[in-house]
């Protein structure tokens, strides 16, 4: 890992960017951000957590992990043991974050919140393979459900998933650099239109995966829709797009 630290005249803060092995040995790069105040370490230092692999909860998770572990260091110097502790326990946190998640979807499909869908529709994608595999991560990251749907030149993403999440999916969406220009630089999703954001009914079925598949033909496109329960979504907004 690397640090930077900046002297302030309130303490001294410092920038450590370090490289965890996750769950299928994916690496994940994890950014912390240290204030020490000027009375640490008898006071508890301010830390921030940032990763482009996790989501905002789970960095959230992970903060409150470490402050609960910098507690048990009071008065001690500790930031090399709060790093040393979040290599090794990184997974745990994570998995323990996804499980609560889960239990707050299953409790919330009965409420107001309940389960919302989103479908898009893309204009192109010059750098395909990368974009592709962009979007099935923030999917997995979010925990959405869903489709990427390729026949001919229309490009459909289909969420399912719960209303905060889809709403995170869509700011990904609109600001990460995920497709490239003309020349090949690295640019944002420009040509991309919300053609439906609406709340899931009984009549729906729930996608209980996310898969990126290829139509030969409009019946096929079609028939995905109604194995959903999603004519309706279908006749609405797909056929418009062949014009």
């Amino acid at each position: 890992f690397f640090f930077i630290y900046f002297p302030e005249t309130n303490g001294i803060s410092f920038r450590i960017q370090i490289s965890v092995k996750e769950l299928l040995d994916k690496d994940i790069l994890l950014k912390l951000l240290f204030h020490l105040p000027v009375s640490y370490p008898s006071t508890l230092p301010d830390i921030s957590v940032n990763s482009d692999q996790l989501t905002r909860a789970q960095c959230m998770d992970v903060k409150e992990k470490l402050l609960e572990q910098a507690k048990k260091h009071l008065s001690e110097p500790m930031v090399h043991d709060l790093i040393l502790w979040v290599q090794q326990h990184l997974k745990g946190v994570i998995k323990q974050s996804a499980t609560v998640c889960n239990e707050k979807t299953t409790l919330s499909e009965g409420t107001e919140d309940g389960i919302w869908m989103l479908l898009l529709h893309l204009d192109h994608m010059r750098a395909k393979a990368k974009y592709v595999k962009t979007v099935e991560k923030w999917a997995s990251n979010l925990r959405l459900t869903g489709r990427l749907m390729f026949m001919g030149k229309i490009i459909l993403i289909l969420l399912q998933g719960d209303r905060s999440s889809i709403k995170e999916y869509l700011v990904l969406q609109k600001t990460s650099k995920v497709d490239v220009d003309s020349s090949g630089k690295k640019c944002k999703e420009k040509m991309m239109r919300v053609l439906c954001e609406t709340e899931v009914q009984s009549q729906h079925k729930r996608f209980q995966t996310f898969e990126v598949k290829e139509y030969s033909a409009l019946e096929e496109l079609q028939k995905e829709f109604e194995t959903a329960g999603l004519t309706n979504l279908f006749s609405e907004f797909v056929p418009p797009l062949l014009k």
